[in-house]
């Protein structure tokens, strides 16, 4: 036997003394290095009593430790749960326990908090720290540099990935290797990776960004990374001349913009820019065009997935969508109901199906019969069409869908009309309960830096360009949106901040 995933990404890189990771400080890490540190750790996992199957949770801040964690798991046959570090205790005790964990690696500095939650749920629990250090790294700096990789086939589970849970309970996602391996390879194809890639990696990797669609992408091209603990514009800068390929979320690229030492001098040597985890704005895509003469690349993907479609890298990058399925994935738009699928042209659900999809949703067999239908296509409750040319465009969430005295709102129709009023940054519409209509159309707006917002103007504008229906009854104003940590606007929130808008 063999273990696929550790074949195909770390294996190829065990005896190489290439730079694997470059870091900020100017230093690197080889790729034997790294791997020779992955193969501690699964040494000490061993000796720690954990076995091939097990799961092993991880709340720790980004360091290269933390990437070579990932690497031992699968070396270890041992399914890897990367959690989010700005989750609380009460979060954490509910993803330890419904993971079934039996180890916990967080943070030195949250290990007070940490160690009842891991014993209440009969998990062991280790630190390991942004600096490399903590009680892990100390097991695996005794053990050996040799680890035989332990059997796997394509079908075991390699990661569990927690859903964020807006709409409730959160789901862990069940990822096999061949889920991983697939999507690194459409990835690779897609995007045109080689070994002489060096990717500006900012982005966390408890997400699957940042781990599976960054991390893997490098290592399945021979490629390497400079190695960011997060996204800073002054490290970013600085570092860019030494990258060919940069992934981010839109805030990466809103925020370079507002610098003027972002330059298309600066961005003369850079192959692509990728940006995903959330949409971009169609002015944020000409802003930076104008600026670098490059064109940003987006493409979309899922938790459950990873990459399912992406614009093209030699055809037209077009700004307001996310491409067309990625090799070997298909995707089909359905009338929610029936899950018949829609002419073409017309909003639905988006389905997808391929060998990135997921396999179901831990210890939630009746919700996996819901969302993976019997013909293999996930229901992955986005909003979308597909027009004549292809491109698919998501235009939002399913449970974002306004029903407003019978009638149905796409909030991103309402929401692009918005970002192009004069004096707005950015817009966000949800639904509110409303004594007449059900629900009706609130816009929440955020001002550019120092302008006062026309609302007269801006309604005005509405009744001569939107449908009755479609007009936004209240407007509000607000500093930012609220986003999670990979930049996607929180709707949820906002729907409870401005649940009694309509309230007489």
């Amino acid at each position: 036997m063999a273990n696929p995933l550790y074949d195909t990404l770390f294996a190829p890189h065990e005896a190489s003394d290439a730079p694997f990771l470059h870091l900020a400080d100017g230093s690197s890490i080889s790729r034997r290095a790294f791997l020779s540190t992955a193969a501690q750790m699964a040494n000490a996992m061993v000796s720690a009593g954990i076995a091939a199957g097990d799961r092993v949770a991880v709340h720790v801040q980004k360091s290269p430790e933390a990437l070579a964690l990932y690497a031992a798991c699968v070396k270890a046959g041992v399914i890897f749960l990367p959690l989010n570090i700005a989750y609380t205790p009460p979060e954490l005790d509910y993803f330890v326990g419904d993971s079934g964990a039996a180890l916990f690696v967080c943070d030195p500095g949250e290990l007070s908090e940490m160690e009842p939650i891991a014993k209440a749920h009969g998990c062991k629990v280790l630190t390991l720290g942004s600096d490399g250090q903590g009680s892990f790294a100390q097991a695996a700096a005794d053990q050996s540099e040799k680890f035989n990789a332990v059997d796997r086939t394509k079908d075991d589970l390699a990661a569990f990935l927690y859903t964020s849970g807006t709409t409730g309970r959160s789901k862990g996602a069940m990822l096999t290797q061949e889920n991983l391996l697939s999507n690194a390879r459409a990835l690779v194809d897609a995007w045109q990776f080689t070994p002489d890639d060096v990717l500006l990696h900012a982005l966390p990797i408890f997400h699957a960004h940042g781990l599976f669609v960054a991390s893997n992408v490098s290592l399945m091209a021979g490629g390497s990374m400079i190695f960011l603990p997060k996204f800073d514009p002054d490290t970013v800068i600085a570092t860019l001349p030494k990258a060919t390929v940069m992934m981010g979320v839109p805030t990466f690229y809103t925020r370079l913009l507002d610098d003027p030492r972002f330059t298309r001098q600066l961005t003369a040597h850079m192959r692509l820019f990728v940006s995903g985890s959330a949409p971009l704005l169609a002015e944020t895509h000409e802003r930076f065009q104008a600026r670098t003469g490059h064109r940003i690349l987006e493409r979309y993907g899922m938790t459950e997935t990873s990459m399912n479609t992406s614009n093209p890298y030699d055809a037209e990058r077009r700004a307001g969508t996310v491409g067309f399925p990625l090799p070997g994935v298909e995707v089909r738009v359905c009338a929610p109901e029936t899950h018949t699928e829609l002419p073409q042209g017309e909003i639905g659900v988006l389905h997808v199906r391929g060998p990135n999809v997921f396999v179901g949703y831990w210890n939630m067999p009746e919700k996996t019969r819901e969302e993976l239908l019997p013909d293999g296509y996930f229901i992955t409750g986005d909003l979308a069409r597909i027009d004549a040319d292809g491109y698919v465009h998501i235009v939002g969430r399913g449970k974002d869908l306004i029903i407003s005295g019978g009638y149905n709102i796409y909030p991103k129709e309402i929401e692009l009309f918005l970002d192009d009023q004069p004096g707005v940054s950015e817009s966000a519409v949800i639904g509110a309960p409303h004594p007449d209509f059900g629900e009706s159309v609130v816009a929440v707006l955020v001002p550019e830096a120092g302008v006062t917002v026309d609302l007269d103007a801006i309604e005005a504008t509405a009744r001569r360009e939107l449908a009755g229906f479609k007009r936004p009854r209240k407007f509000e104003i607000v500093d930012a949106l609220p986003r999670n940590t990979m930049g996607k606007v929180q709707k949820n929130e906002l729907r409870k901040t401005f649940e009694k808008a309509f309230s007489q």
